[in-house]
């Protein structure tokens, strides 16, 4: 018999099918990664309790590498915006000597330099108590009456600031002096991504979404294509979602790939290819697959030369695969980065002050920098509120919809997880892996 673990759903695999595709697939892609770590239930606790969120907030986020923003958001020397996790906030500036990120406290009596949602340029950050005034570099430059202060020099009064660095085009920040180096942290990520410069991509879009559910459990339900089935159902005909293959590369990263123009193994064969090709829309009518190509092939040959035309960027080099899929990175603790050309998003959830029924997704929709002029500005962030939906946005088309699917599930859950009798959840071997290897990196984290 199979050991746990091990048993597959029966169809072809993503990586048979990508290895079938007419263009030659990248060996990061089908290189696959998966161990058993055990079958426990993951207690409703986790996500329901102040003391549990208060230990993430002071033992884990605290000592990992977070990303903050975008550089294009802070171009010019002296912009800025501000960063809150919990109830850390952190003033994110561009100076001359590269990025820095200091504590949103005056020294004087602890006012915020800069409000939350805060962005912009300035050449020094003053405090709008008392006045006390830093540089871009920290140093402490006018403290009014400083004949009252022989004991508050200038020298002994530089804004504490954190460990900051880039990958991919976003800043990221480490509160721990004693962290890991953000290259070492990210595991085998750079070498994925050498082919997929998300630093030569920009948003078109950046929606921050309130939701009323935990933080986990909300970005959780972006870790699996097990729910395609009940929650999507309009995508089977063109989504793999039992095939789906899911890979964990140490602690910190891990990954799902999941099909399109493929159908689901829940649909049989239902589905020819040349219906695959008709469902998944926006091909002229008599549209014929030739004998020696597939849907996949003809879907993708069109989301490139969508992309050419309407962005001016030669994507003509990326495969199938990298076109078409949903290609799904994460890193550890709340970061998801898709490099696939057709669905370019990167996603980020953190928990909305110190509530552990609250939450703030970030969604960017990221676009190729044009091959020629210059590099478009970044898409102002869209605020949403618990009610607003995601259909709201335009830049999303047709995904708005199928977030606003999503949405409707994370609300049911935070309250099902108060209601229930069981008090945890059992989760897959496979499917729900990358859940459970989440929980156990919070683990080491929360028990050091």
């Amino acid at each position: 018999g199979l050991k746990p673990g091990e048993a597959r759903c029966s169809a072809p695999s993503t990586r048979d099918i990508i290895l079938g595709d007419v263009t030659p697939t990248p060996a990061t892609l089908t290189e696959e990664t998966y161990e058993f770590l055990g079958d426990e239930d993951i207690s409703f606790d986790r996500y329901l309790s102040q003391d549990f969120l208060d230990a993430e907030l002071d033992k884990m986020w605290t000592k990992v590498w977070q990303w903050t923003c975008r550089e294009e958001t802070i171009p010019e020397i002296g912009d800025h915006m501000v960063y809150d996790i919990g109830d850390y906030s952190f003033i994110v500036v561009h100076t001359e000597g590269g990025y820095r990120a200091y504590y949103n406290s005056c020294l004087h009596r602890g006012t915020q330099l800069r409000p939350t949602g805060a962005e912009g340029n300035a050449q020094s950050f003053r405090c709008p108590y008392h006045g006390w005034t830093w540089s871009l570099e920290g140093d402490l430059i006018d403290q009014p009456c400083d004949w009252d202060f022989p004991h508050a020099l200038p020298e002994d009064f530089s804004l504490p600031e954190v460990q900051v660095d880039t990958w991919g085009g976003f800043v990221f920040i480490n509160m721990d002096p004693d962290c890991i180096s953000l290259n070492e942290y990210l595991g085998v990520l750079p070498e994925h991504f050498k082919n997929w410069p998300i630093d030569q991509r920009y948003p078109i879009c950046h929606v921050e979404k309130i939701f009323p559910a935990n933080w986990k459990a909300t970005q959780e339900a972006f870790l699996e294509a097990y729910h395609i089935l009940e929650t999507h159902p309009e995508a089977l005909p063109y989504a793999g979602d039992a095939n789906a293959q899911y890979d964990v590369f140490g602690d910190n990263i891990s990954r799902f790939v999941q099909l399109l123009g493929s159908p689901s193994p829940h649909t049989g064969d239902k589905y020819s290819e040349q219906d695959v090709l008709e469902m998944m829309g926006g091909f002229p009518e008599g549209t014929v697959i030739p004998e020696d190509s597939s849907a996949r092939h003809i879907i993708a040959g069109m989301a490139q030369e969508a992309m050419k035309q309407e962005y001016g960027a030669d994507v003509s080099h990326f495969s199938d695969s990298e076109t078409l899929d949903s290609i799904e990175y994460f890193i550890f603790p709340n970061m998801f980065v898709f490099p696939g050309v057709n669905i370019p998003v990167v996603y980020r959830f953190r928990p909305n002050g110190r509530d552990p029924d609250s939450c703030i997704m970030d969604l960017l929709f990221m676009k190729p920098v044009p091959d020629e002029g210059p590099r478009p500005e970044p898409a102002d962030i869209v605020r949403l509120e618990i009610e607003e939906s995601f259909s709201t946005i335009e830049e999303l088309g047709g995904l708005g919809y199928v977030y606003d699917q999503d949405t409707a599930n994370m609300n049911m859950q935070q309250k099902g997880f108060k209601a229930a009798k069981k008090r945890g959840q059992t989760l897959g071997n496979y499917q729900e892996i990358r859940t459970r290897k989440f929980h156990q990196t919070l683990d080491k984290y929360l028990n050091a």
